[in-house]
């Protein structure tokens, strides 16, 4: 199963209840909070994320096998845990990011 979850925008613009991930260095809106499923990613300068993620919006869909749907093609982001129930990693598609999101029920 593939599903749309999401599409990430890349902003300089400051946004209403965003939220800082010191780890990878970028502010993000919550998506669900979006009417539109739009969250929004504000970069900070030493961010060490990829350009391509920097520069580029992105469609984000949640998969039931996450290893399965990253064969053969160009990962830009392993796989990591975002939270104790959402592992999540970015590949390719031609010039543009994907993420893909798998939901963990152990």
């Amino acid at each position: 199963m593939k599903k749309f979850n999401h599409v990430g925008i890349p902003t300089t613009q400051k946004h209403t209840n965003e939220t800082l991930n010191p780890d990878i260095g970028v502010y993000t809106t919550d998506f669900q909070q979006s009417e539109n499923k739009i969250e929004w990613l504000r970069f900070l300068e030493d961010s060490p994320m990829p350009e391509e993620l920097k520069n580029t919006a992105h469609v984000a869909y949640e998969v039931d096998d996450l290893e399965a749907e990253m064969k053969g093609k160009k990962v830009l982001i392993e796989p990591f845990y975002a939270n104790d129930k959402l592992k999540i990693a970015f590949v390719m598609e031609d010039e543009a990011p994907v993420e893909l999101m798998q939901y963990v029920t152990e």
